[in-house]
């Protein structure tokens, strides 16, 4: 049974990711995140969800912009935006998540600050990376020829 097949026969999920994509919020082989089936309401900004990318791959990223036929999605320790995601893309929404044994809500009020604070800061972030990204390989370059 795929994932697609089990929410929508069983309404919600509790599954672990896989990657880096949404760190720190969800660390790889650690955490666990909880999603129910997307029904025909619209996404916001903020919200966490599971869709599918062609061919066959799930993907959990935040939605950073809604947009009137689709949205803009990023993961939180992500620097490219994906484009065109629509809301027959997406399969589940995150309603909680469970770190360390302890089971937190996105109704939470420390959940509900990190998001603002993910989706206020997501250009400087992504500059930092970009430009640290940049001085690494400027530094590994200057190494290699100094030899």
């Amino acid at each position: 049974m795929n994932i697609e097949q089990y929410l929508s026969e069983n309404g919600t999920l509790t599954y672990s990711n896989k990657g880096t994509s949404m760190m720190p919020l969800l660390r790889e082989g650690k955490d666990m995140f909880t999603l129910r089936r997307k029904g025909a309401e619209r996404c916001r900004a903020g919200d966490v969800v599971l869709y599918k990318r062609p061919p066959k791959d799930y993907v959990l990223h935040r939605v950073v912009e809604v947009r009137e036929n689709d949205y803009v999605i990023l993961g939180d320790n992500c620097v490219t935006y994906e484009y065109g995601i629509k809301d027959s893309d997406i399969l589940g929404v995150m309603t909680g998540f469970t770190r360390g044994g302890h089971e937190y809500s996105i109704e939470s009020r420390g959940y509900r600050l990190y998001t603002f604070i993910i989706l206020h800061t997501k250009g400087i972030r992504i500059f930092t990376r970009r430009a640290l990204s940049w001085a690494l390989r400027k530094l590994r370059y200057i190494f290699r020829t100094a030899r």
